[in-house]
């Protein structure tokens, strides 16, 4: 029997519990990811998705409940013993990369990930830069002719595109994508995400990607969720949701959970 990628078992997180402004974020939260699987996680603005992803990769510590990848046990490790098992990627493209860097330098540093690293030994090893200009190749961004660029001085776009490659030229048992397109404007937050299903699909990367973008999560991934109020009230095989349209997936949403949609962010995205 093939081992999930991700099991989370009875999640519960409060905030301030025991207050007047105690918060259940997410209640006996019950998901599986099998290898390969690419999920999408749509809410409002306080459903529960970044709790569960934080909660996932380790930086919110868990309140009640099991996490595990790839079998393991990481319920109570840290982001640092995780990093050889999760790769992230955040909304804002400064978050993933080292400016003052050149490409080929953040590069070198993304190759050692999960490894000890000397930060202070900006060599980069003659062996990976074929690695590297492969793989910048494979953007269609012409950046395998910029390895010496500075990374700070890239767009937001080619960055995030960066970052992306990064976080996967290690393969992780488990990719997050934190809103990894809601900082870029539409063109390239578009170039973006069809280099993410590209890298994904081709490595079967097993990942969890968080959007405010309905389209963005009925075109891409293998599997959508809908969030509400700390609990799972949908979750959709690739079959189920292929041909739904956004008014479908809003009337799923209102079957499930009892209540309208509203958050603007996520209507009008």
């Amino acid at each position: 029997m093939t081992t999930p990628a991700l099991e989370v078992h009875k999640l519960n997180q409060w905030f301030e519990k025991g207050t007047p402004n105690e918060n259940h974020a997410l209640k006996d939260v019950e998901l599986t990811l099998q290898p390969g699987e690419f999920v999408t996680i749509i809410g409002g603005n306080g459903a529960g998705k970044s709790t569960l992803l934080n909660s996932v990769a380790g930086s919110l510590q868990v309140t009640q409940g099991q996490i595990k990848i790839a079998g393991k046990d990481v319920t109570y490790q840290s982001v640092a013993k995780r990093a050889n098992l999760i790769s992230r990627v955040f909304q804002d493209p400064r978050s993933g990369t080292a400016p003052l860097l050149t490409v080929k330098e953040n590069l070198a540093l993304a190759l050692k990930r999960g490894s000890w690293r000397n930060f202070w030994r900006r060599g980069v090893k003659r062996d990976d830069l074929a690695l590297m200009k492969e793989k910048l190749a494979s953007l269609n961004l012409g950046l395998e002719d910029r390895l010496d660029t500075d990374i700070g001085l890239l767009s937001g776009g080619q960055r995030q595109a960066i970052t992306l490659l990064m976080a996967t030229i290690n393969l992780p048992e488990l990719l997050l994508l934190d809103e990894h397109t809601a900082a870029l404007d539409p063109a390239t937050s578009a170039t973006v995400m069809d280099l993410t299903q590209q890298i994904v699909s081709a490595q079967h990367i097993t990942t969890l990607m968080i959007t405010h973008n309905m389209q963005d999560a009925l075109k891409y991934g293998t599997r959508l969720i809908m969030l509400d109020h700390g609990r799972i009230v949908v979750d959709l095989p690739a079959e189920k949701k292929r041909g739904l349209t956004i008014p479908d997936l809003l009337a799923l949403f209102k079957e499930q959970s009892g209540e309208e949609m509203n958050d603007d962010a996520v209507l009008l995205s």
